[in-house]
């Protein structure tokens, strides 16, 4: 790792020189497209509520990912990170509450949880890997 003044400069590691070469980046945008279609089937009374949370929450976790790829310090793309960790389980409630109301039955439910957790998963080792 290279050094000026002191601090620690974020050099890409890895053979990834984009971060849509990323699988983080990847399984969060296929978690996005899964959202938004889902999110679709939704009532009409909930555009404004608990879809456009949703898709929110579900937009940062990549969004998040390739932000912090291209910051300078390894800090700053651990923070970015964090938000995305964060997002994951923001939007991880917000499906359960989706199901509890009836607007995911349980086939729905499930893989939407288990990307979800293995996107954190991954996350998670990105932050112990910076």
């Amino acid at each position: 790792m290279k050094r000026r003044e002191g601090k620690a400069l974020f050099v890409k590691r890895y053979e990834n020189t984009n971060y849509r070469d990323l699988d983080v980046w990847k399984l969060g945008k296929e978690i996005v497209l899964g959202i938004y279609r889902t999110t679709a089937l939704f009532p009409k009374n909930e555009m404004y509520g608990l879809t456009a949370q949703m898709r929110r929450a579900s937009v940062s976790i990549p969004s998040n990912v390739a932000e912090g790829f291209n910051r300078f310090h390894n800090k700053e793309y651990r923070q970015f990170l964090y938000v995305a960790l964060g997002s994951c389980a923001e939007l991880e409630t917000q499906v359960e509450i989706a199901c509890d109301l009836g607007y995911l039955s349980q086939v729905e439910y499930r893989p939407l949880v288990e990307q979800l957790d293995h996107e954190a998963r991954m996350l998670r080792n990105l932050i112990k890997k910076l």
